[in-house]
């Protein structure tokens, strides 16, 4: 079991994979990510989506647990994001985390989600995103281990 994410849009920046790298080091299965970066649509709205949309679900197995990121999901803190992923990995499910194209997903992506997650209600650059799911992903992981990162 591990974490997968799978993000629409160009390769990471220098400073974001810089970044990611830091906590990445870090991370410890079941809480070790892999990026797989999908190519954004060459089409704009709703056939973008469409057709990234299509992308994703064919990369989902059955029965991992899918987290995606979506400006409209719950917003959550991070104790509890802690124990959805932990109740994912004790339930012997791998996680995919899915990070939307410029045009989001289309429904058939979020009904497919386990848990859709916002950061919050500002809206953030995907690089940017990126960037503080790999900090998320390393405090999940303390605060699974008992470990002092997070103060409560």
């Amino acid at each position: 079991m591990s974490v997968r994410i799978f993000a629409v849009g160009k390769k990471h920046e220098s400073w974001v994979s810089e970044g990611i790298g830091r906590y990445e080091k870090r991370l410890r299965k079941p809480f070790d990510a892999s990026w797989q970066l999908l190519s954004h649509s060459s089409r704009n709205g709703e056939a973008a989506r469409a057709e990234e949309s299509e992308r994703i679900l064919a990369k989902l197995g059955r029965d991992e647990f899918v987290l995606l990121l979506d400006e409209r999901g719950r917003n959550v803190d991070s104790l509890a994001l802690a124990a959805t992923l932990r109740g994912a990995f004790d339930a012997g499910r791998s996680v995919t985390v899915l990070i939307g194209g410029a045009f989001g997903v289309d429904d058939r992506v979020r009904s497919r989600a386990d848990f859709v997650w916002s950061l919050s209600k500002l809206v953030f650059p995907h690089q940017l995103v990126r960037l503080i799911l790999a900090e998320q992903l390393y405090r999940a992981q303390e605060i699974a281990a008992g470990r002092p990162y997070h103060h409560v």
